[in-house]
This record gives C-alpha cells, sequence and structure tokens, in this order.
C-alpha cells in the first residue's frame, strides 16, 4: 500500500520486533525518524519504521493524521473514526511485510500520533503487543480490558497543548479496566520529548514484565516467566 514513511532501521537478518512511530500535527516521518534511532540501538534486531500522516497538515507544513481546525471534545471522535482503517491498515502492512507478530508489535506515538496509537487499540485490541503514548491522551476513555497488550504513558508535567490529566486519567481508568498500564512523569517538561522521557520509554520496553506473565506464574502454570521481547 503507498503511504507516507521513512525506514529508520532495517535488520539483516529477519526481523525480531516491530517498531512503528507516528509522527504529531504537522509534522513529518523523517523528521520523527530522529526519535526513532534510540530505539535502533536499543532493538537491532528491530524493523524501525516512521510513518507519515495521510493528510498534509492545515497549515500546509507536514502531515496529520486529521484535521485539528475547529477541534472539539465531540468531533474529535468522529475525525479519528473516519481515519482509523487507514491507521490500522497501515499497522497490518508493516506487520505482514516484517512477518512480526502483533506481540511483538511496539507502537510509538507522539501528540496525534500517540491519540492514534490509543485509539487504535480501543478499535482492534490485538494489533500491537505493546504502546509507548508521548504527551498523548485518549479522545474518549476506553471502556473495554485491553487484553494482554501494555501501554506505558510518558508525558511532561507541565504540558499545556495535552494537559497531564489526560494521561493520569487514562492510567485510572486502564488499571479500572484490569488493563496493563505505567505512567512515567517528567518533571517540568511541557509539550515534548526529553531524555528523560525517552530513558524512561525505553526501560519500559526493556525491563517491565506485563501482568500476564506475574499472573501466570502466580496462579502455578508452567512456562517461562520472560519479558515482552522488547
Amino acid at each position: 500500500m503507498k503511504h507516507e514513511h521513512f525506514v529508520v532501521q532495517s535488520p539483516a537478518t529477519p526481523a525480531e520486533q516491530l517498531i512503528l512511530l507516528f509522527h504529531g500535527v504537522r509534522d513529518n516521518p523523517r523528521a520523527m525518524g530522529e526519535i526513532g534511532s534510540y530505539f535502533t540501538k536499543e532493538f537491532p534486531q528491530a524493523l524501525v519504521v516512521s510513518i507519515g500522516g495521510p493528510f498534509v497538515s492545515d497549515n500546509g507544513n507536514g502531515r496529520q493524521w486529521f484535521s485539528v481546525q475547529g477541534i472539539t471534545e465531540e468531533n474529535r471522535l468522529q475525525r479519528i473514526a473516519e481515519v482509523m482503517p487507514k491507521f490500522i491498515e497501515v499497522v497490518r502492512y508493516w506487520q505482514l511485510h516484517s512477518g512480526v507478530s502483533d506481540a511483538a508489535t511496539a507502537l510509538v506515538g507522539f501528540s496525534q500520533g500517540s491519540i492514534m496509537s490509543l485509539e487504535a487499540m480501543k478499535a482492534e485490541p490485538k494489533l500491537a503487543g505493546r504502546v509507548v503514548a508521548f504527551s498523548g491522551r485518549f479522545a474518549q476513555l476506553p471502556d473495554a480490558h485491553f487484553g494482554e497488550s501494555v501501554v506505558h504513558l510518558v508525558h511532561g508535567e507541565t504540558d499545556s497543548v495535552i494537559a497531564l490529566e489526560h494521561a493520569q486519567a487514562a492510567e485510572a481508568r486502564l488499571k479500572a479496566l484490569g488493563s496493563d498500564v505505567t505512567l512515567d512523569i517528567e518533571p517540568g517538561v511541557g509539550h515534548g520529548i526529553n531524555q528523560g522521557m525517552m530513558d524512561n520509554a525505553l526501560s519500559r520496553l526493556h525491563y517491565y514484565v506485563p501482568q500476564h506473565y506475574w499472573q501466570e506464574a502466580m496462579s502455578g502454570k508452567k512456562g517461562d516467566l520472560i519479558a515482552f521481547k522488547y
């Protein structure tokens, strides 16, 4: 399928993980690819691809998944619903292309890219094993369990574009539903990604053991207690 993208890393051997990056509004896949370079160092066997939004942004600079002109809490949901099939199609395309399963796929978004990634998990819970949402939010809080998928929220304390309260509400709702979620708050940071936020994200992907592994161990089921392949 045709879509804007930038391949940040393509391993010489079959990929063990798939990391898809989704930029914010008025950005582009090559710029978001700079964030991807951090993941290439940590996960050399991963296929890392930065995906561009399907539409030119409202002001003509960069791309977007949906328009933010006249955006409200009500019409945001409709705009996301209209473009969601394209988003899911892109993820499935790269999973098929790479031969990587949904369990070994991570969706990494910033701002609007995080919104799309989080909302995609509501639309199709088995789309990915992990979501890393930098400075993002749900358009509407979920009302169903995310299964074995893990959501890592990473947010700046002083974000004035997408307030921290949205991430805190997402964490609380996901926990109430029994879903696996973490929230890391970076003091003194606004709407952006600094080194501390990146370190938190990489640490979560490397070392966080999903709840279902612990539950299996506590239930006495035999099997390897291992973290997600990241």
